[in-house]
């Protein structure tokens, strides 16, 4: 009875050149192996120099970021190269070494990533389950024996763990190296993401039926659905809020909040009030956003604003609501979102006729509590003629759309 053909043999001269570069990578391996704990850290602190430093250095953080890429490169054709050697009857690097290589690369991944993340979540949404449950497997990923066990005994989940870094770095890399639009980055992403959810469907599926081919043809538009719907949950790894005011008058010409007005019904029937927001983007990025107004939980409007990054305080943009409802008492706030519908921040106010207990808006502008609000920018010395005027040369105020005159 014949049996699968055999492997094409080698060559003696070709196996043995290979061979010595297998050793020589198991040697590497070995060598970096004790000294591996301190990659996390210097991930960590790439990923925050690259969060802090794309302003002043766009260099510098595209550079950060195209490392990042490269070993996500590296770590896809080492294990593409491997199979295809396998195939030839050429030797592979044992499993424990790219088991090695791959953590790294995860830990590396992870931990970058982290700094965008922890900076660009709204903590008071379901974004802070998210970026909790990354934040627990960065964990996982220093832990040996944990990924150790992962990686030999969870085959379908060790790939979903892998799925989840490629979604990570897409969606952080490309708004600074390409300035796609945060929507494009998590389309991408969640493309990728399906992509790489195939090896994980496979060997769930095992042995692979007429009917379980399918039944995986079937799952994965639905995940990416589900992916897509749960958008609002996933940070805008590359804007955040630095900075909001609510106020009832706007001087245009410095573009910053003016008055001050207890937001009783009655006021605001006669001022309207203006929000204000400082929106941090990279430089060079182009964003729509909407200011989209709530009372009591209900859509009143949605106003466009379009964004320019590189601004070291944030691009300014406002919208100033002149139209309330007769009955405007009651919890207000103000969504701030992407285009595709991703929370950068929220404004809160409380309209009540006891003006005791409205909301007092005064045109402080508030920095956003958290990392961002921790201002560590400034630590990193301004380089020598800025200003704040220079950095108002690009246009930073808001289009005609940001005005809510119906």
């Amino acid at each position: 009875m014949n049996g699968p053909p055999a492997p094409p043999s080698p060559s003696p001269g070709g196996a043995s050149r290979l061979g010595a570069w297998e050793q020589r990578i198991e040697r590497l391996a070995e060598k970096v192996r004790p000294w591996s704990w301190l990659w996390p850290p210097v991930a960590f602190l790439a990923g925050a120099g690259s969060f802090f430093l794309v302003e002043r250095q766009q260099w510098l953080g595209a550079m950060l970021t195209l490392g990042m890429l490269l070993t996500w490169l590296l770590l896809l054709s080492e294990s593409l190269i491997g199979r295809l050697l396998a195939r030839r009857g050429y030797p592979t690097l044992p499993r424990g070494v790219t088991t090695f290589i791959a953590q790294m690369v995860h830990q590396e991944t992870l931990f970058f990533t982290l700094p965008f993340l922890l900076a660009t979540t709204v903590w008071t949404s379901g974004q802070a389950l998210f970026t909790l449950a990354m934040v627990a497997l960065a964990i996982l990923s220093i832990l040996d024996p944990l990924y150790y066990r992962l990686a030999e005994r969870r085959r379908g989940l060790y790939f979903a763990f892998h799925a989840q870094c490629v979604f990570l770095v897409v969606l952080v890399t490309l708004p600074t190296l390409l300035h796609l639009t945060t929507g494009q980055s998590l389309l991408l992403a969640l493309a990728a993401t399906v992509i790489f959810s195939l090896p994980s469907l496979l060997h769930l599926l095992r042995p692979m039926t007429a009917r379980r081919w399918l039944l995986m043809l079937a799952l994965l538009p639905l995940l990416a659905g589900i992916a897509w719907g749960g958008r609002i949950w996933v940070p805008p790894a590359s804007l955040w809020i630095s900075g909001s005011a609510l106020s009832p008058e706007f001087d245009v010409a410095t573009r910053s909040p003016q008055g001050q007005l207890r937001l009783t019904p009655d006021a605001l029937t006669e001022h309207g009030l203006y929000a204000y927001t400082a929106i941090h983007a990279p430089r060079g990025l182009r964003e729509q956003i909407v200011h989209a107004w709530r009372h009591d939980g209900e859509l009143i409007d949605r106003i466009p604003l379009e964004i320019q990054g590189g601004r070291e305080e944030g691009y300014r943009a406002w919208t100033h609501k002149r139209n309330f409802p007769a009955d405007s008492a009651g919890r207000w706030r103000i969504d701030v979102m992407t285009a595709s519908g991703q929370r950068i921040g929220v404004l809160r106010f409380q309209v009540a006729p006891d003006a005791e207990a409205a909301t007092f808006a005064d045109g402080r502008i508030d920095v956003p509590l958290g990392l961002p609000g921790l201002d560590i920018r400034r630590l990193v010395a301004r380089p020598e003629g800025s200003s704040d005027i220079n950095s108002q040369n690009t246009v930073d105020d808001a289009s005609p759309s940001s005005e809510d005159n119906e």
